[in-house]
């Protein structure tokens, strides 16, 4: 084998790591993806360039980071609804749409191998992404780099470009911010490592046999529903009662598949009936949240092009 081939399959070993450093870095499985694409045409183009005087690893990240910083530059800073509005103080069929570049959406498990047990999970959580979008692009590379991946001060000026005092100090800032920041859905974003199955069974029961009352039962009283790309959120047992009333045309006769999401966190992937009844096709990743033993926060993110990057069917028969 060729030492070009060598070093593209240390490229290749790579790339379910750099793939979540992406994901933390833009928020967005789709553009982590673009990102790990463009960084191996580069890493490509530019092998003669790679003079030794780093890692390759450093040096593949590097050009990651660049591309990522690239794609921020321009971009406005991806949410979820509940911290871009109040509730829906009117429960109607959900209207408005904001492009895909507005969310944050869930990502798949990166790998099963034992070397990305080393990378934290619950900084996959949808709520530390959340957090970190608020910082700005460098700094936020700085924090994944040494809180998540635990790099050295030197690596990450290698890899950024900067200087060892100015990670240092990029650190301080960014962990400043995180630990100031406020948003609203941390008043409900309690990701439990293992939820309760059971009431996950039943969740997915009531939904398939779209039994609402038994459906909002299963919800804390304050219970809240999100669905990306939506703008409208619904909050509380009563309004939630109304908005499933509304939608069921729209959701009866789906059916649930259970995949994990963002760390191995459960979740469901739903499938609704085709304009002409004739299969299930692909509608929202489910994403739920339990406080109490009640669900807390469903996040339903309703995105069809997910679930190929899920590795899920494209359509199920009925």
């Amino acid at each position: 084998m060729s030492e070009t081939a060598v070093e593209l399959q240390l490229y290749e070993n790579l790339k379910p790591e750099l793939t979540s450093f992406c994901y933390r870095m833009l928020g967005s499985i789709d553009d982590a993806d673009d990102a790990v694409q463009e960084t191996f045409i580069r890493v490509w183009q530019s092998w003669n360039s790679f003079r030794q005087e780093s890692s390759f690893k450093t040096w593949v990240y590097r050009i990651a980071s660049n591309l990522c910083l690239d794609k921020l530059r321009q971009a406005k800073r991806r949410t979820r609804p509940v911290d871009l509005s109040d509730p829906a103080a009117v429960i109607v069929e959900p209207r408005e749409i904001l492009p895909d570049s507005s969310w944050i959406w869930p990502a798949p498990d990166f790998s099963a191998g034992p070397e990305d047990m080393v990378i934290r999970k619950e900084t996959l959580q949808l709520a530390f992404i959340t957090l970190l979008q608020t910082l700005p692009p460098r700094q936020r590379a700085v924090l994944i780099l040494k809180d998540v991946f635990e790099w050295s001060s030197k690596q990450i000026a290698e890899a950024l470009a900067m200087s060892p005092a100015a990670v240092n100090s990029a650190l301080q800032r960014a962990r400043e911010t995180m630990d100031r920041a406020k948003l609203q859905s941390d008043d409900f974003t309690r990701m439990e490592a293992e939820p309760d199955r059971e009431l996950l069974s039943r969740y997915v029961e009531a939904f398939e046999q779209f039994d609402i009352q038994a459906l909002v039962a299963l919800f804390h009283e304050e219970g809240h529903m999100s669905m990306p790309p939506f703008a409208m959120w619904v909050r509380g047992q009563e309004n939630l009662f109304k908005f499933f009333s509304l939608t069921r045309s729209h959701c009866e006769g789906s059916r649930f598949l259970p995949i994990t999401a963002n760390g191995g966190y459960p979740a469901f992937a739903q499938y609704m009936p085709s304009s002409d009844r004739s299969r299930l096709v692909p509608w929202g990743i489910h994403i739920i949240e339990v406080k109490d033993q009640k669900i807390f926060h469903v996040q339903n993110f309703i995105n069809a092009k997910l679930f190929a990057r899920f590795g899920l069917p494209e359509h199920i028969d009925r």
